[in-house]
């Protein structure tokens, strides 16, 4: 047996209290998928936060509602007691001062009242010994308002179909679920579990992040509640960065049939920059580019002053990510009497295989042979927030449903296969916390806080 892991008979109560909770879990998702949350509309996360809050509430959680400027909101959660038997030898004040010394890390602009300045330096203190642990997650969807109408919430074939289910709404319930089965069994995890749940990572992030970045900083460890890699359930280790880019052409109108030769076409520059953009691809690297949307010109009878692309990046290493963003800020016009201005930047890191990261794998894949599950691990093209935490603490990603469609029109999840992720993830949460790895102090974020490497 690993020596990361509690022995198999946990695994085996809390697999089978979760199954004889399946439809539960289906209707909670169910419920939460028709409340439909696309990032681009901020009032609509409000119904969906709202039942998480409850939903959290119901679990002894103190619950934080942090205000969004240009997206709907945050959730973080923490136990407003601290779990029975967590951390033997911790008092309950240092388990209860790592919740609000997390709390006070994201929203550090709610201040600390004169009268409390002493409890909080004793709480400071306490945080610094006890262990935390973060799920990780968000509940806003690809999916404009309007979508059940065409895609709606319908369980066939052991599956449950609507938007937003298998990305990532699924992952919540089983988070849920998790912390449920071990507070129903009386099982103490190794490590205060806290809850974030984000509704802009559809959307890159922008306003949540520097939340993300003061939890990881906190906890030893993350778990991202994202989908699983592939139909068989894959856990992710590894993750492409991303960056998104825009290039403005600036040309000169003319009338297309009277004097062209007065113009400068911007879609004609466009067509050679695009053209060298995708040069840019190396997928023997894992450097994808794609140029997903391109706009441009007045009248067909009017040569175009203007013209746009919107550029996708993907980077498996991030030691290309600095010459891809110079090649790409250094495109220079073909077209006489054009101009090109370039913005964006490649802002997620990658997600790499730290040994961190891959220890953390290893617990989850004794985990999963107590709990009867075949497991393996791979690498998804896409980002999350885990590429941001895996800066920062050992963080392990896909632990969300089985199931497939994301962000398309058969976007479902394998209800039956919903227990037995929710036990992975209970099993997780119990198993003892490593020792945090110190990064060398020359790997720093922006903000000077150390990072880890791989």
């Amino acid at each position: 047996m690993h020596p990361g892991m509690p022995p198999p008979q946990p695994a085996d109560a809390i697999l089978a209290h979760l199954r004889r909770r399946q439809e539960e879990m289906a209707a909670l998702l169910a419920e939460l998928a028709r409340r439909e949350s696309p990032s681009v509309v901020p009032a609509s996360q409000a119904p969906v936060l709202d039942l998480l809050a409850a939903e959290l509430r119901a679990l002894g959680m103190r619950v934080r509602r942090l205000r969004g400027r240009a997206s709907g909101g945050h959730l973080y959660a923490a136990p407003a007691r601290p779990p029975a038997g967590v951390a033997a030898g911790v008092t309950a004040g240092a388990a209860a001062g790592v919740a609000a010394g997390a709390a006070a890390d994201i929203a550090p602009e709610a201040g600390v009242a004169a009268s409390g300045l002493a409890r909080a330096g004793q709480r400071a203190a306490a945080r610094r010994r006890m262990p935390a642990q973060l799920l990780l997650g968000h509940c806003d969807t690809v999916w404009p308002l309007g979508m059940l109408a065409t895609m709606p919430v319908a369980a066939r074939g052991g599956r449950l179909y609507g938007p937003g289910v298998y990305d990532m709404k699924a992952g919540l319930v089983q988070g849920l679920f998790a912390l449920r089965a071990l507070r129903d069994l009386g099982l103490a995890p190794a490590a205060t579990p806290l809850v974030f749940v984000n509704s802009d990572e559809e959307i890159g992030s922008g306003e949540s992040a520097r939340y993300v970045r003061r939890l990881a900083r906190r906890v030893h460890r993350v778990f991202v509640l994202e989908p699983s890699l592939g139909p068989d359930g894959w856990l992710k280790t590894g993750r492409k960065g991303v960056g998104q880019f825009i290039v403005r052409v600036r040309g000169r109108a003319a009338h297309a049939g009277l004097e062209p030769e007065r113009g400068a076409s911007a879609v004609l520059e466009l067509s050679h920059v695009i053209q060298r953009l995708h040069a840019l691809a190396d997928p023997a690297r894992g450097i994808a580019i794609n140029v997903g949307v391109v706009a441009g010109g007045l009248r067909s009878n009017v040569v175009p002053p203007e013209a746009r692309a919107e550029v996708d990046v993907r980077v498996l290493r991030q030691e290309d990510a600095p010459a891809l963003e110079a090649a790409i800020r250094s495109l220079e016009p073909t077209v006489p009497g054009t101009r090109l201005e370039v913005t964006g930047a490649i802002d997620r890191p990658p997600l790499a295989a730290t040994a961190a990261n891959l220890a953390l794998w290893r617990t989850a894949e004794e985990a999963a042979r107590q709990l009867g599950m075949a497991l393996g691990h791979g690498t998804a093209g896409g980002a999350s927030d885990g590429n941001t935490t895996s800066l920062y603490t050992a963080t392990l990603d896909g632990l969300g449903a089985v199931g497939g469609g994301a962000h398309s029109l058969d976007e479902h999840v394998e209800v039956e296969r919903m227990p037995e992720r929710a036990a992975l993830l209970a099993l997780l949460l119990l198993a003892p916390v490593a020792p945090r790895a110190a990064a060398p102090p020359a790997t720093r974020d922006a903000d000077g806080h150390e990072m880890l490497v791989a």
